[in-house]
């Protein structure tokens, strides 16, 4: 992975990052709406608006960006940073902000990825893995695993309901709002 910008610089290393991010969400996308095999370099380059060789520059084979894509552990890294006691809103309003800024869901695609049986149990064993491995082991008190898989859940249901409704009231709420809304819920389940 490619570091963030900085001061020092070159004043294109701006558009490299951006290219990055553009591929990254095209492969996004890619991946979950088809199966692997119908998936091309080109055809996520062309969707990111950069070159093949771009995308080939910052990922190499197809296999290294399903990789990437693949990976929930920076998405997990988000969610989970903050105190136990406020970590239910923080949740919230993360998952919420990022749909926004990024135009995408950071936990979505494990449910919506399609592909022959070894992609999905991929993407499963990395979801376990990085997420709900990961939440568990954060929780206090009995139940941790049960908790942790259900409160994985709820943010994927949030995910799947403001997908569904993209211009429904969700779209129109604040994540401030939402969190007051949707956050108690998963507080319970974190306090156990």
């Amino acid at each position: 992975m490619t570091a963030g910008v900085t001061a020092a610089t070159p004043p294109d290393a701006g558009a490299s990052a951006t290219g990055r991010d553009a591929i990254l969400l095209a492969a996004r996308r890619a991946f979950t709406q088809r199966p692997y095999a119908e998936v091309t370099i080109r055809g996520i380059a062309a969707d990111a608006g950069v070159s093949a060789s771009l995308v080939v520059k910052h990922f190499g084979r197809k296999e290294e960006l399903f990789n990437t894509v693949a990976d929930f552990g920076p998405a997990a890294g988000e969610l989970f940073d903050a105190p136990l006691d406020a970590l239910g809103r923080h949740m919230v309003l993360t998952l919420v902000r990022r749909r926004r800024e990024q135009k995408g869901d950071p936990l979505l695609r494990v449910v919506f990825s399609l592909g022959n049986h070894d992609e999905r149990s991929l993407l499963r064993d990395r979801f376990r893995e990085q997420v709900t491995a990961r939440l568990t082991a954060r929780l206090p008190g009995r139940e941790r695993a049960l908790r942790a898989e259900l409160i994985a859940g709820h943010l994927i249901g949030l995910g799947a309901t403001l997908s569904l409704h993209r211009e429904g009231a969700g779209a129109r709420a604040t994540p401030e709002h939402l969190a007051d809304l949707y956050a108690p819920a998963l507080q319970a389940l974190v306090a156990g």
